[in-house]
């Protein structure tokens, strides 16, 4: 839930010609139920699919097998999917790098030759040396499904801490590489999420955050509790590495560490699941008796350490600010009436500062895109950085003395370019640019502004063909996450070329619950506000239609994660207003998220349905799974999701897909697929995302009718 992942959509042509559906009528299995009830605060509520939480049993293997039988067979008919797929392949055949980062001499980046599964990690001998690789995760498993979850790198270059994930799983293998030779050590650390490998100064090992074992045979169903620090000393086994620093008052508290450029401090942030607000805690690796000390100890607000000088540290926070600021604290003098303020709160959002050349690069973001301000160490204003247009911009990694970082730049039409600032002259060169083949000229993107229910005003932003006619007859898609304080900006798909080639319009919100506008807009759409998101959606989409862009019968809707969850509201509080509905990942039992593997960190944002009367009544209102009703009309839908998702439970999905098949009463399809060996989309191979993406492209060209 940390991340979204940003709708990627292709078309073939795509004229507006009504296609009739088939008439061929699905036939959905038809499993059993249970007279399974829980009471919630004196709220009977029935869950007659329980049964298919178990993943492994033949009952729920048998229900899915059918599941998946019968969507192919309704793919099956439409020839056009072929051509889709091969539309795809050749426009994700370009070449993509990703920033370097560079540790000693050397420069560390990936690089994907066009249709590889996974990108490729090389490293060079100073920024234009010859390429040698590092790692090829494709060289694992024959089906492209282990994948790099993180990559840290020795402050010399030496040696490499490589975290792998098999299959889409969060669970994570560190392994490490010695850089020259291409060995691996020894040295394998298991039972890792979502972090990665913070190396001491000299090397010689590194800290890491993890959990105990999971239980046998329920490695990606179990919660996931007690996350500790340990310290791994290379040349030593991992049932030796020593617990650094934990939480035994708190098991619902994320714990990661990060060390200083210096080499100095050991900084453990700690965060009340996905909460954006931690405490801190620091360590003195200069003094080999020091005991970890509690720095801030109130999660009242982020608390993200940017650099340091000795004992001076520089923190991003939004402590009486909700926008962001940077602070400064002196680890001599921690206590809050010794706090300075550098960098003060400014009416656009703080998305990000990091600290290079001794300059503290802050990017904002204006309306959901960036801009990027340089500041001294003092806080006075520099430079602003000019970006190529209205769009996206990130990286400027580094450290306090490097003289140069880099960054990319991207939008709706323009690929992700990357360039490096030279932070003595402040000027920008281009490093690395991909060469995909269309005409940007003929596109456009705007952004507007819609009302919604209670008056807050929503950005979206809309990217056409230019000259589009707005007779109400475009097939257009809608994107949204709404959650989590992520924020969407403008981002580029290659496969969403086509869509736009032939008349498409591609629709992103930037709903409340986001970060769009700081912590503000996210508190605006959490918890008991929640409903804002789904508002804000509805009036999104009724602005396309009122505007002509385009009608109900043609908008399509998409949304993965929170965002399947939002996919999931719109269908049971809007069925009329949508076309065609595409909801991945989602999370759509929202009585029981919190009961499988890192699902109650979520209760940050969504409140607590077992604990909390007020919380559970406004979850229940909406929660997609309960708010399905019998005779009712449903839009055309296919839900999606993945038998490795521990994240997000795949019954989720399950349970939600059974209840609205028994339930529509309408001739639209309720499809559900089910993807094997892949989780919650970070880490699928290209060839996986291709297929999945080629389904639902035909999905919804077939339910839009549009040939």
């Amino acid at each position: 839930m940390y991340r979204h992942f940003a709708a990627i959509l292709l078309a073939a042509s795509m004229s507006t010609a009504q296609t009739p559906r088939s008439t061929t009528a699905l036939h959905y299995p038809t499993p059993h139920t249970v007279p399974q009830v829980d009471d919630y605060f004196g709220t009977k509520v029935s869950d007659p699919y329980r049964w298919m939480e178990d993943l492994d049993s033949p009952e729920t293997k048998a229900w899915v097998d059918a599941e998946n039988e019968v969507t192919a067979a309704y793919f099956k008919p439409l020839t056009f999917r072929d051509g889709i797929h091969k539309r795809m392949m050749d426009l994700a055949n370009y070449e993509r790098f990703s920033m370097p980062q560079k540790r000693g001499s050397r420069y560390f980046y990936s690089r994907n030759s066009g249709l590889q599964n996974q990108a490729v990690v090389y490293w060079t001998e100073g920024l234009s040396g010859e390429p040698r690789e590092l790692i090829d995760p494709n060289t694992y498993l024959a089906d492209g499904t282990m994948a790099i979850g993180s990559l840290s790198v020795t402050h010399d270059g030496r040696f490499a801490a490589i975290a792998l994930s098999e299959a889409g799983s969060d669970w994570q293998k560190i392994i490490v590489r010695d850089v020259t030779t291409g060995k691996d050590l020894p040295d394998v650390i298991q039972w890792t999420k979502f972090g990665g490998a913070a190396w001491l100064l000299d090397g010689s090992g590194f800290y890491y955050s993890g959990y105990d074992a999971p239980p046998d045979g329920d490695v990606l169903k179990a919660a996931n509790f007690s996350m500790k620090v340990f310290f791994h000393k290379l040349g030593t086994p991992q049932k030796s590495d020593p617990v650094i620093f934990e939480r035994p008052d708190n098991k619902e508290i994320y714990i990661f560490g990060g060390i200083t450029d210096d080499g100095k401090y050991l900084l453990i942030t700690q965060q009340q699941g996905t909460s954006p607000n931690n405490e801190l805690a620091v360590l003195d690796l200069t003094d080999p008796h020091a005991k970890v000390q509690r720095l801030i100890s109130n999660a009242d607000a982020t608390y993200s350490p940017i650099g340091n000088d000795g004992s001076h540290l520089w923190l991003y926070t939004t402590l009486n600010a909700s926008n962001g600021k940077v602070i400064a604290i002196d680890l001599k003098q921690p206590e809050r009436e010794h706090w300075t303020t550098v960098i003060p709160e400014a009416k656009s959002k703080l998305d990000s500062v990091s600290l290079v050349h001794r300059t503290l690069i802050a990017e904002y973001l204006q309306d959901a895109h960036t801009q990027v301000e340089l500041f001294d160490e003092k806080g006075k204003h520099l430079h602003a950085l000019a970006l190529p247009g209205i769009g996206t911009a990130s990286g400027f990694g580094g450290e306090r003395d490097d003289e140069e970082t880099f960054y990319s730049f991207a939008n709706f039409t323009t690929p992700n370019v990357i360039f490096r600032l030279d932070m003595k002259t402040l000027q920008s060169t281009v490093y690395r640019e991909p060469k995909v083949a269309f005409d940007r000229t003929q596109y456009e993107s705007k952004e507007i502004f819609v009302t919604s229910k209670d008056g807050t005003k929503v950005p979206v932003f809309l990217t056409y063909k230019k000259g589009l006619k707005l007779d109400g007859n475009n097939p257009t898609l809608l994107y949204a996450y709404g959650g989590f304080n992520v924020s969407l900006s403008p981002y580029f798909s290659a496969t969403l070329i086509p869509w736009l080639e032939h008349g498409g319009v591609y629709a992103l919100a930037c709903l409340r619950g986001g970060g769009e506008y700081g912590e503000a807009w996210h508190k605006a759409g959490m918890k008991l506000n929640k409903q804002n998101v789904f508002d804000d959606f509805i009036a999104s989409a009724e602005w396309l239609i009122a505007n002509k862009y385009t009608s109900s019968k043609k908008l399509a809707i998409r949304g993965e994660s929170n965002g399947g969850l939002l996919m999931g509201a719109m269908i049971t509080q809007r069925p009329d207003l949508f076309g065609a509905v595409a909801a991945g990942v989602g999370v759509m039992d929202m009585l029981r998220f919190d009961k499988f593997t890192v699902g109650w960190g979520w209760k940050a944002d969504y409140g607590s349905p077992s604990e909390n009367a007020a919380e559970f009544h406004a979850i229940y209102k909406y929660s997609p799974l309960h708010n399905l009703k019998a005779g009712t009309k449903y839009p055309s839908t296919l839900i999606f999701t993945a038998d490795h998702d521990d994240r997000v439970f795949p019954a989720h999905s399950f349970k939600f897909a059974a209840q609205m098949q028994k339930d529509q009463a309408g001739p639209a399809p309720v499809l559900i697929r089910i993807e094997t060996r892949a989780g919650h989309g970070g880490g699928m191979p290209l060839s996986k995302r291709l297929d999945v993406e080629a389904d639902i492209q035909a999905f919804f060209l077939r339910e839009l009718g549009v040939e």
